[in-house]
């Protein structure tokens, strides 16, 4: 398995913990029975669930074109240094996004965020 395949499953890997968190946080809140069933009586998910559930749904975006990427380098035989430090600049952006964000820490975000897509550039340019 090449290093970039092995980045793609620590990606999935924090994705899935990604979805558990506010997963776990409305079933903490709601109880069981609540959120397993239609949910069509929920109370208002709280700043911390609605602010779970972006950071959720932006990773899985970002998944979107950091798998195929991945996947595409491996087909091609493509892999190499700069493959490398794109996926490795890709995770780790991605998983210190995720402390900034579950955290609110304003306006650095944006710059973890960017940094995931600087890795996925530099990726995709060793394509071409």
């Amino acid at each position: 398995m090449t290093p970039e395949l092995t980045l793609l499953l620590w990606s999935v890997i924090l994705t899935f913990i990604l979805i558990l968190i506010p997963a776990g946080e409305a079933l903490q809140r709601n109880g069981a029975k609540a959120q397993g069933g239609p949910r069509d009586d929920l109370p208002e998910p709280t700043v911390f669930h609605k602010r779970a559930t972006r950071l959720s749904q932006n990773m899985q975006e970002n998944m979107v074109l950091f798998a195929p990427l991945v996947l595409i380098i491996h087909a091609a035989s493509a892999s190499n240094d700069m493959t490398l430090l794109g996926a490795q600049v890709f995770f780790y952006a991605r998983v210190l996004h995720a402390v900034i964000y579950l955290a609110g820490w304003p306006m650095v975000r944006p710059l973890a965020w960017f940094a995931g897509v600087i890795g996925m550039g530099i990726m995709a340019f060793q394509l071409f």
